[in-house]
């Protein structure tokens, strides 16, 4: 399993992603859909119609990756969203991957150091 790093942020895109794509088809939608740069350093999240398949695109500073995991029952809980895509945190990545819903989110207020 892959660690983001603590600066970078996870984008989810919420509509569905053609599975076929890679490096390239990947981050010309990360450009042409999300409005994002694909070289921020940022992790985007695709998953496909069925929501059984799940890719993520981050680059390193060696190049692109892709992570790739496909379910072989049920499907991964994502939520459509009115502009197409949704910022993650990892913890919300993790629950995803691992097909937990939470059913109503409270946070409670936590100290955070500005950076």
């Amino acid at each position: 399993m892959f660690v983001p790093s603590q600066q970078a942020r996870i984008w989810l895109r919420t509509e569905p992603t053609d599975m076929r794509k890679s490096y390239n088809g990947l981050s010309a939608l990360v450009k042409n859909q999300l409005e994002q740069d694909p070289l921020s350093g940022h992790y985007f999240v695709f998953v496909n119609r069925r929501k059984t398949m799940m890719k993520v695109l981050y680059f390193e500073s060696s190049g692109y990756c892709v992570w790739s995991k496909r379910l072989e029952q049920g499907q991964f809980q994502v939520r459509a969203s009115p502009t197409g895509q949704r910022s993650l945190s990892w913890t919300d990545l993790q629950l995803l991957l691992e097909g937990i819903e939470v059913q109503k989110l409270r946070r409670f207020k936590r100290y955070r150091h500005a950076a």
